[in-house]
């Protein structure tokens, strides 16, 4: 199959991950060009003048930026329902794949922020502050897992919000929840487990990145 377009991004980021799995789920294939935040490609600037990843191009020219409008656009064209298979089904993804991002990644990337020096000087209290946030969001999540015997968080399959989900939960214990944090959510990681357990996408996860404690000093960036 010829590549159905071009995604930029970088691989550690969560929202690259799963437009990458939703792809792979559906046996799309991407080009994914080198892309750096210390150097920009001409062409990638040229297409995306706000210089945001992920951004996506499709064979057609079609063209999206952020992480999950792109997920869900290659959701809703695969052959595998990730969406839902009516309203209601739809809504539920929804609302588990919008609590995802924005009440356990928003504040994990703050965190990330924060530690590597992008967004704002580190401060311990506001680093402990959105840490909190990630924690009280996951005991809701806790408890809501506890009472789904089939182990997905929207369906009783996978589904897009499974995979987003997924992606916060690795950009969490990768930046903020060491491993006394995680010990009090099993649900959770037994989610994260069976999500990331999938062959057709296994390769993109792991845990090797996950924190033993908190972080609680700046660190140099990445990349």
């Amino acid at each position: 199959m010829a590549p159905i377009g071009t995604l930029w991004g970088i691989a550690g980021q969560r929202q690259t991950k799963v437009i990458l799995c939703v792809a792979a789920v559906n046996g799309f294939e991407l080009n994914t060009p080198e892309w750096s935040f210390k150097s920009k490609p001409a062409e990638f600037v040229a297409k995306f003048p706000y210089g945001k990843i992920p951004s996506f191009e499709g064979a057609d020219g079609f063209k999206l930026i952020e992480g999950a409008p792109i997920a869900r656009y290659l959701s809703s064209i695969g052959s595998v329902n990730l969406l839902g298979a009516n309203a209601h089904e739809e809504a539920l993804v929804d609302q588990w794949l919008h609590f995802a991002e924005h009440e356990i990644g928003i504040p994990a990337g703050l965190v990330a922020g924060m530690i590597y020096g992008y967004f704002t000087p580190f401060t311990l209290q506001i680093l402990s502050k959105n840490t909190d946030r990630i924690i009280g969001a996951l005991e809701h999540l806790e408890s809501h897992l506890a009472g789904r015997p089939s182990g997905y968080v929207a369906l009783d399959s996978l589904t897009l919000a499974d995979l987003v989900l997924a992606g916060a939960i690795h950009s969490a214990s990768s930046m903020a929840l060491g491993a006394a944090d995680r010990a009090k959510f099993p649900h959770i990681f037994a989610h994260y487990a069976k999500v990331t357990a999938d062959e057709r996408i296994k390769q993109y996860w792991g845990t090797e990145n996950f924190l033993e404690a908190r972080i609680t000093e700046p660190k140099a960036a990445p990349f």
